[in-house]
């Protein structure tokens, strides 16, 4: 499974995160959340912590579902 990549964030004065893909708006965290995330981002591989806190990742499954008779157009 390829590493997530593309992502970004920025932290405001006023407490709030905002989390971009590709520079595209992903998600806006405030508060507690935003607050919890700055630690995980800061602990451990920053790519892979946006892309779970996004729910921007891939499963592993997609292959797999694309070529499922159901899905073929």
């Amino acid at each position: 499974m390829p590493r997530p990549h593309g992502f970004a964030y920025t932290a405001t004065a006023a407490g709030t995160v905002h989390i971009t893909h590709h520079d595209k708006p992903a998600t806006t965290l405030g508060g507690p959340r935003a607050a919890r995330f700055l630690q995980e981002v800061t602990a451990g591989d920053p790519q892979l912590v946006m892309a779970r806190w996004t729910g921007n990742y891939r499963r592993g499954n997609e292959r797999t579902a694309r070529e499922h008779p159901r899905n073929r157009r």
